[in-house]
C-alpha cells in the first residue's frame, strides 16, 4: 500500500468514526453540550499542532467537543465532494482555494454575521468589506499570503550577490539578468532558480501588474492570451539562457524543494513557505522579497492571497454560537497560533499578527514583515476562482512541461491553456 492508498483508507475509516459520533451535521446540542466536527489539511505536523490547539480550545470550553476530520490537500478536496453530496459536510472546514466560488455556488456556507461568538471589532469596514463573497459574509479568511521571491541568503553571501532591495531596480528583467548571470558563474555551480512558471500566485502578480486579473467577479478569466504568454515567454527565455534548472536537472515539473534547495539561489513561492523549507536547510539562512514589479504597473496591483474557513450551511441552529467561537480562537486568537505556529501565513486579525511577533520565529518574523509591507499597498480587489477552473493549475504545469520540452510553442501553450481553462468554467456554468 503506497502513501496515497493508506491516507484514504485512514480518511475512510476517520469519516466513518466521526459520522457514528456526529450524524449527519455535527450531533446537535444537548444539555448545553455541543459538538462540532472540524475539517482541515496539511501535513503531519501541522495536524498535530491544529490537534492540540483544538484539545487546548475545549479545555478552556468544556461544554464544546470537536471531532477533527484532517487529510493532506488533494486528499481533503475528494473528501469533501463526497461529503457534499451525502450533505454530511463538517460543521467547521477549510476551503481549499480552487473550490472557494464552487462551495458559494453549492449554498454550503453559513452567513457569519450577527454570530455574537464571532468578534470583527479589529477589521476596518474596508478590510470586512474584502472578505466577502458576492457581498455575503460567509467566509472567513485565517491568515494573509502574498507571493515573493525566497533567496538563500548565505549562498548569496558567499558567492558575493546581492539580492536588490524592492524599488526601482527590483523589475522582472534585473531579477532575470541576475539570474542567468548567477548561473553562468558561481563557485557551488548552482542554477538561479527551479523551473516553476506554474506558480499560481506570482504568475497572478505578473498579471495585475500588467492591468489584467486572473479571474473577473463574474466568474470568468480575467487575463488576455497575450499576458498568459508574457509570462510563459519570461520564463522560457529563462530557462534558455540557462537562468532556471532543467526539467531533468530538478526530475520533471514540481520540484523537490529538499532536493533543488541546495541547487538554487532563489525560489518563487508564498510568503508562508519559508517556515517549513527553510527548515530542511537548518545552516542557511533564507529571506524574502516580494514579487518584482513592472515599470509600467498600474496602481492598485498589489495584492493579499488569503486561506478561508466556514461554516456549514446546514449545521444544527443550536449549534452556530459555538460554531462562531471557535472560528473566534481561530482567528482572533493569538494563544492558537501559540501552538499551530504560522505556517498558514501571517494573522488576518492585525492585533494578532502585531502580537505574534513576539513569540515568531526568526523564519516567521521575516515572513510577517514582507506581508506587513504588502497590506500597506494600495490595492484593487481580488476575485476567487469560480466553478470549473479547480484544475487550471495542473494543466499549466502540463502545458509549461510541454514548452519546455520543445512539444509546444510559447503562443500555442499560451492559447491551449488559455482555452482549456475557458471550456472548464463554460461546463461548470
Amino acid at each position: 500500500m503506497d502513501r496515497r492508498e493508506f491516507l484514504r483508507a485512514a480518511l475512510t475509516a476517520g469519516v466513518a468514526t466521526g459520522l457514528v459520533g456526529c450524524g449527519g451535521s455535527g450531533g446537535g446540542a444537548s444539555g448545553g453540550k455541543v459538538t462540532l466536527r472540524y475539517a482541515w489539511w496539511g501535513n503531519n505536523i501541522r495536524q498535530q499542532n491544529y490537534t492540540k490547539a483544538l484539545k487546548q480550545f475545549t479545555a478552556a470550553n468544556p461544554s464544546i467537543t470537536i471531532e477533527p476530520e484532517f487529510a493532506d490537500y488533494t486528499a481533503f478536496q475528494e473528501r469533501m465532494t463526497t461529503q457534499i453530496a451525502a450533505r454530511d459536510v463538517p460543521d467547521v472546514f477549510w476551503i481549499a482555494s480552487p473550490q472557494v466560488m464552487t462551495y458559494a455556488k453549492s449554498k454550503l456556507y453559513r452567513n457569519l454575521e450577527g454570530i455574537s461568538t464571532l468578534k470583527w471589532d479589529d477589521y476596518s469596514k474596508d478590510e470586512i468589506e474584502s472578505f466577502r463573497l458576492g457581498g455575503q459574509l460567509n467566509t472567513l479568511p485565517f491568515a494573509i499570503t502574498t507571493p515573493v521571491i525566497r533567496y538563500n541568503e548565505t549562498f548569496a553571501k558567499a558567492d558575493g550577490v546581492t539580492i536588490p532591495e524592492p524599488g526601482p531596480g527590483w523589475s522582472w528583467e534585473s531579477l532575470a539578468e541576475l539570474l542567468v548571470a548567477y548561473s553562468k558563474n558561481n563557485p557551488g555551480r548552482r542554477k538561479g532558480v527551479p523551473y516553476v512558471p506554474d506558480h499560481d500566485l506570482t504568475f497572478e502578480a505578473w498579471l495585475r501588474q500588467r492591468g489584467e486579473q486572473l479571474w473577473t467577479e463574474d466568474g470568468k478569466i480575467g487575463f488576455t492570451v497575450d499576458g498568459l504568454g508574457s509570462w510563459l515567454d519570461w520564463w522560457e527565455k529563462l530557462r534558455k539562457a540557462g537562468g532556471a534548472l532543467s526539467l531533468s536537472e530538478q526530475e520533471g515539473m514540481g520540484p523537490d524543494w529538499a532536493q533543488v534547495g541546495k541547487k538554487t539561489l532563489v525560489m518563487f513561492g508564498n510568503s508562508n513557505h519559508i517556515i517549513d523549507d527553510a527548515k530542511m536547510f537548518p545552516k542557511d539562512k533564507f529571506r524574502l522579497r516580494p514579487a518584482p514589479v513592472a515599470a509600467d504597473a498600474p496602481a492598485g496591483h498589489k495584492y493579499l492571497y488569503y486561506p478561508r474557513m466556514a461554516i456549514y450551511q446546514r449545521i444544527d441552529d443550536g449549534n452556530v454560537d459555538a460554531a462562531g467561537k471557535v472560528l473566534d480562537y481561530s482567528v482572533n486568537s493569538a494563544e492558537m497560533l501559540k501552538t499551530v505556529r504560522l505556517t498558514m501565513g501571517a494573522p488576518i486579525n492585525p492585533k494578532v499578527a502585531e502580537q505574534s511577533a513576539a513569540f515568531a520565529s526568526p523564519d516567521e518574523k521575516e515572513m510577517l514583515a514582507v506581508v506587513a509591507e504588502e497590506r500597506k499597498a494600495e490595492r484593487k480587489p481580488r476575485y476567487e476562482a469560480p466553478p470549473g477552473s479547480s484544475t487550471w493549475r495542473t494543466t499549466m504545469s502540463r502545458i509549461c512541461e510541454e514548452i519546455a520540452l520543445g512539444k509546444t510553442a510559447v503562443p500555442d501553450g499560451a492559447q491551449k491553456l488559455y482555452d482549456a481553462i475557458g471550456d472548464g468554467i463554460k461546463r461548470a456554468a
